[in-house]
């Protein structure tokens, strides 16, 4: 019996050590295979509240309010649960599953909530490793054979082949959730008053919002969307209905700001701000400059894209970070203005470099040309040369530093300037517009000739000619005004409203409608046409007409579609 066992063992370690098998049962598994999900039983109850020597058990007391403590626990869980109902008892096939699923799924697992498992098509399986081991052709041995075969498969190879599996679905769900991250952050990029509960100093409020707007000639207010917003809004809003006000106000959201407040940049910044201050001020810039403040705060805390917290942090970092300076790049800095925070993000500036630019204009005043640059500790030649056609400087002595023209093109952009009778306050001024499209090709051919310059560069400087530091995020669309407050309870199916994309992921967009609640336009609603994915349709930060499909009070979910629109 011994030798029969051990011999029965040797045949499992043969068969699960083989590269082929593993091959096959894999790719039969992905191709074949369930990924199976189902309810798992979580409860708290009094005797996990009482101390493990039973002492406390004796006193009623304790034992009311450990039962009391389990309830409470236990109400925590159901809501918890819910999140995962949809999963309580689920299948679908390992190669048609989604990424956002995946990744669902894994949470739910990781909070004790769900039971995971892969099922494979063990009977085919089984039978490929019969004949692969002569099964059937010797009587005597067939039992034995298949009994190692099971034994190879359901012990050694099933569950690392489930692992590697599992493992694989995770990665390319977490390469997907990147890629929008990616998209999405590319998109983004004081008084204190005491309205609502509990202080309720309304009309102390309202004049102080009376003397700020008429101070500052107010025209826009800044409400963020986390505790409390419901309540500001309503009083925002009663008031400029009360007064009457030319003033509209904008829901920002705030995602990130308390991380912001609570940092050393925030603390540096404003050090003479509480972190509710730090905060406020944060969202108000987000509506000035979202880009400027954005990059301040851990690309991961902005809450755009999905299941950020599941992801493995240092390639996310990695991948939002290179995004971050991609668009600071992208769009260039004024930098008499920047902060030593996004300053950091342009190519050939490093964090103590940054903090140095700032030093120095604080110490010696506005910066008046790009090449005052080389007289900042550390930011050398070579570091000039990375970053210079990133710094703008408005109102300085040369014109072409307000541009993203580098300063080793200035010579071929003065010569275009001569050709095509431009003067530099036709540059400052904006009198340009229209310039290149008077340029024929033999136009185009004779400039690029005269100013020794390839014809795609001459086109790039002379388009910053014709709009010196262009922004290209002057073609996104601007934040939704409000004057008045929605409510979720107002909302019925059929009504068409205008809205803000305020994430995107795998399964649809999230678009703020103005009921602090973001409403769902799933993926097969999107278009009228197929949708491949979401990001073919709509961007972060797009505003899109909407209409109410359903609307769950009691759950706080809203469905829309932008069908028919």
């Amino acid at each position: 019996h011994t030798a029969l066992s051990m011999a029965k063992d040797i045949i499992a370690e043969m068969v699960s050590d083989n590269a082929d098998f593993r091959t096959f049962i894999r790719n039969m598994t992905v191709n074949e295979g369930l990924l199976v999900t189902a309810k798992k039983a979580v409860r708290a109850n009094a005797s996990d509240t009482l101390s493990a020597d039973g002492k406390a058990a004796s006193k009623a007391s304790s034992a009311k309010a450990a039962g009391k403590t389990a309830e409470v626990q236990n109400k925590k869980l159901a809501d918890r649960e819910q999140v995962y109902e949809n999963y309580f008892e689920y299948e679908e096939a390992l190669k048609k599953i989604p990424g956002h699923r995946i990744l669902a799924i894994n949470r739910g697992e990781a909070e004790k909530f769900l039971t995971v498992k892969i099922e494979a098509p063990e009977e085919k399986i089984l039978e490929r490793l019969y004949k692969a081991f002569g099964c059937g052709k010797n009587g005597v041995m067939e039992t034995l054979r298949k009994e190692a075969c099971e034994d190879a498969y359901r012990r050694l190879i099933a569950p690392s082949i489930e692992t590697e599996i599992r493992n694989a679905l995770t990665e390319k769900a977490q390469d997907g959730a990147l890629e929008i991250f990616d998209s999405n952050l590319e998109q983004l990029l004081t008084a204190v008053i005491y309205p609502t509960a509990p202080q309720m100093k309304v009309a102390e409020s309202e004049r102080v919002l009376d003397r700020l707007i008429d101070r500052y000639h107010v025209n826009v207010i800044s409400v963020g969307n986390g505790t409390a917003s419901r309540e500001s809004e309503q009083v925002i809003s009663d008031y400029l209905k009360k007064t009457k006000k030319p003033v509209q106000y904008v829901i920002v959201n705030e995602a990130g700001a308390s991380v912001y407040s609570a940092s050393a940049a925030g603390t540096e910044e404003f050090p003479e701000f509480d972190v509710g201050q730090r905060s406020a001020a944060s969202i108000a810039r987000r509506l000035q400059d979202p880009l400027a403040e954005l990059v301040k705060i851990d690309p991961k805390a902005i809450g755009v894209g999905q299941y950020q917290h599941d992801m493995d942090q240092t390639r996310l970092g990695e991948k939002l970070s290179g995004v971050v300076e991609r668009c600071v790049n992208n769009v260039g800095v004024d930098a008499n203005t920047a902060s030593a925070a996004l300053l950091s993000y342009i190519a050939g500036i490093s964090k103590p470099v940054a903090k140095n630019i700032v030093a120095y204009r604080e110490k010696n005043g506005r910066f008046t040309g790009r090449q005052e640059f080389l007289k900042v500790p550390r930011l050398g030649p070579k570091a000039y040369e990375q970053c210079a056609g990133f710094l703008r400087i408005a109102g300085g002595k040369e014109v072409l530093d307000m541009t993203a023209v580098h300063p080793e093109s200035y010579q071929a952009a003065r010569a275009a300037m001569e050709y095509l009778g431009c003067s530099a306050d036709d540059i400052r001024n904006g009198k340009n517009a229209g310039l290149s499209k008077k340029l024929s090709k033999k136009d185009w051919a004779k400039l690029s000739e005269l100013t020794a310059v390839g014809e795609y560069t001459l086109k790039d400087i002379v388009s910053e000619l014709e709009k010196p530091g262009r922004d290209p995020r002057e073609d996104v669309p601007g934040p939704v005004l409000r004057s008045d407050v929605l409510d979720l309870a107002d909302l019925k199916p059929d009504m068409i409203l205008k809205g803000t994309v305020r994430n995107v992921v795998d399964f649809g967009a999230f678009v703020d409608i103005g009921v602090h609640q973001d409403g769902l336009v799933h993926i097969s609603q999107l278009s009228d046409k197929y949708v491949k994915h979401p990001l073919d349709v709509v961007k972060l930060g797009d505003v899109v007409t909407v209409k109410v499909l359903s609307v769950d009070v009691k759950k706080k979910k809203i469905s829309l579609t932008m069908k028919g629109l």
